[in-house]
């Protein structure tokens, strides 16, 4: 893990102390070894942990500048991309939010013993936009749902001004185009596409920019937003 790890930071242009390094290292162990009792990850290979968890997260430390930010990680499973993010950038300050209550527990339980502080929230998307709305600086999100349906989970959160910042794969520009009538209905404005590449395959961060108020018969609750996407 660490070896594949440390070979992937430079493409990235990132470097991390060996501390950061090592409670990365820490909290995949401790990940890998829950997910042989609990569903956390469809991934089982430490290598491939710190390619598709770990690098892939840190990514948006390049696609935006998160240091000193609120950042809420919407949907966020077994931590990702919130928790990498918090250990190389400690000063964002982090809310895990997603609505599967085992997995949030374990991570309530396991962050602190890590010295990773968090705040981890259970609950759906749409119920807690109720209680947080513009409350964020940034709101980020992987592999939760296609970007017209993500969309109104997530810009509700967001300040006018801040940014969403959602992580698709190679379907990103037909989901773009997609989802382009609900973003700005939502008060958002893609800045840009910014494309990876993590293993063999293509990912893509789709940067969001909230330009006005999210008008407020959004988000709707969740069956209504699936089946009838903005």
């Amino acid at each position: 893990m660490k070896k594949t790890l440390c070979a992937g930071l430079p493409a990235l242009g990132l470097s991390l102390s060996e501390e950061k390094i090592q409670t990365l290292l820490a909290f995949g162990t401790e990940l890998l070894e829950k997910n042989q009792v609990m569903n956390l990850t469809a991934i089982r290979e430490p290598d491939a942990v710190a390619t598709l968890h770990f690098l892939d997260s840190l990514t948006l430390l390049c696609a935006a500048e998160l240091a000193g930010k609120s950042v809420v990680d919407v949907g966020c499973g077994a931590g990702f991309p919130g928790v990498p993010l918090k250990i190389a950038e400690p000063s964002i300050r982090l809310t895990l939010l997603d609505s599967l209550g085992k997995r949030m527990a374990w991570l309530r339980e396991t962050l602190p013993t890590l010295g990773v502080e968090a705040e981890v929230v259970t609950a759906r998307a749409e119920e807690y936009a109720a209680e947080q709305r513009e409350g964020f600086d940034f709101c980020v999100s992987r592999a939760v749902a296609r970007l017209n349906v993500l969309a109104e989970l997530c810009l509700p959160l967001v300040k006018v001004g801040g940014r969403f910042l959602a992580m698709k794969g190679a379907m990103a520009e037909e989901e773009l185009r997609e989802a382009a009538h609900a973003i700005e209905t939502l008060g958002g404005k893609v800045l840009e596409v910014k494309r990876y590449p993590v293993g063999d395959a293509q990912h893509a961060v789709v940067v969001v920019e909230k330009t006005r108020h999210t008008p407020t018969a959004y988000p709707r609750i969740y069956a209504k937003i699936k089946k009838n996407p903005l």
